[in-house]
């Protein structure tokens, strides 16, 4: 966690109301750190559903092999998270830590291991002592209280360095239901399926099956469109909580994600979504420009995802970024080297809006101190028109600076 607070972050940070069904506590365990928390607990009521999307690494982390397994029941009725050790590529050891620190949460909240998940981030490959959680997470579930969502996203923070909260408010029915989200993630991020870490809950009563659903379709245009450094993490994970409380102030239960009643949700949870991974990428490592990069005149949607990834996943467009030169020659490159289909003379380049490259070459119209200029802005749009069709997305990185090679040179120093 640094002290120096990134200049992409929000200026505003949105008031997190409470939600009816959710308690949350932090803690430090000493897991890594010294005198900040690095411990979350999240209390849910019986009852509360739970969906979860995760890493597709094939060296995913214990905690992901241990949510895939109790997602099957549908029900949470606590949530563990801790920041310093992502417990990956630990073994037997690993597997032996979610079990204990399934059991202590357990006892603690009084409920079956099977309704704990966990999630945890930080250094691959130490062993995660979860005794440190023996005592913790019990005086944690007598003193979880509703609303402190930005303490929760604190204790979850490792390099990132602002914690990361969303919120929004719908009508489901005619009931007023709230979805309250948060995540961590500044490095390690090229998300395939979820991001670092992200927890949404609600109070909406949602089935497993139809938040899974949301979940699932939810990650595609905003978690999985975001890159700082084309790396995907063995701990990636996304879950979302439905408390159901909600109900008892009219709101319909929901069955089926196709529920016409869940439309207004459904746009709901998937803008906070997006805020949180905006937020991800705004707070990548060392970073000094949000960079969105839009691909249009492709053959499919898909086509356009994999050539926007390339350019935002290419040192080269990221580093020239960094000195604020528009180097159209590298997202030509980047283009290129993507595998997708693609005419060098129909390709057009602009960035923040002035078109630098049109039909193969260099704009006849381009002036070098406008461009210039329009590179100093802390946000820069990179758009390229394909020209061969109607498919178009979108995609949020980040620069690469001389301190994401410091962060990440003496990560475990």
């Amino acid at each position: 966690m640094s002290s120096t607070v990134s200049p992409l972050a929000p200026t505003d940070v949105p008031d997190m109301p409470e939600i009816a069904g959710i308690r949350l506590a932090t803690a430090e365990a000493g897991i890594r750190y010294k005198n900040r928390t690095d411990v979350l607990l999240a209390v849910m009521d019986k009852g509360t559903a739970v969906a979860g999307v995760f890493t597709k690494s094939k060296c995913p982390s214990a905690p992901v092999e241990w949510c895939r397994a109790k997602l099957k029941g549908g029900k949470a009725r606590a949530l563990v998270v801790n920041s310093g050790n992502a417990n990956a590529f630990t073994g037997k050891t690993g597997r032996q830590s979610t079990a204990l620190t399934a059991a202590i949460a357990a006892k603690a909240v009084g409920c079956s291991a099977n309704e704990i998940f966990l999630a945890s981030t930080g250094v691959i490959g130490e062993p995660l002592d979860a005794t440190k959680f023996d005592g913790v997470l019990g005086r944690l579930a007598d003193k979880a209280v509703s609303g402190d969502y930005l303490s929760a996203a604190k204790a979850i923070m490792t390099t990132d360095t602002f914690p990361k909260v969303a919120t929004a408010t719908v009508k489901l029915g005619k009931a007023k239901v709230t979805i309250n989200g948060m995540a961590k993630g500044a490095g390690m991020i090229a998300p395939d399926m979820a991001t670092m870490l992200s927890f949404v809950f609600t109070d909406a009563p949602i089935a497993p099956a139809a938040l899974q659903a949301l979940l699932k379709s939810g990650v595609e245009d905003t978690f999985n469109a975001v890159t700082i450094d084309g790396d995907t993490s063995t701990s990636d994970t996304l879950l979302a909580f439905a408390t159901g409380a909600a109900a008892a102030n009219g709101a319909p239960k929901i069955s089926r994600a196709s529920d016409p009643r869940l439309k207004a949700f459904a746009k709901a949870f998937r803008e906070v979504l997006a805020d949180l991974a905006e937020q991800v990428a705004r707070d990548g490592e060392g970073a000094r420009k949000l960079v969105e990069i839009t691909v249009e005149g492709a053959k499919s949607k898909a086509s356009a995802r994999k050539i926007a990834m390339s350019i935002a996943n290419s040192p080269l467009v990221k580093t020239a970024i960094a000195g604020e030169d528009a180097n159209w020659g590298r997202v030509v490159m980047a283009v290129g080297k993507a595998g997708e289909p693609a005419d060098r003379d129909k390709l057009s380049i602009a960035f923040n809006g002035i078109r630098v490259a049109k039909s193969g070459a260099r704009d006849p119209a381009y002036d070098e101190a406008q461009v210039s200029e329009a590179m100093k802005a802390p946000k820069i749009a990179i758009k390229v028109s394909l020209g061969l069709g109607k498919g178009r997305d979108r995609v949020l990185t980040c620069d690469l600076t001389k301190e994401y090679v410091a962060i990440n040179g003496d990560y475990r120093s």
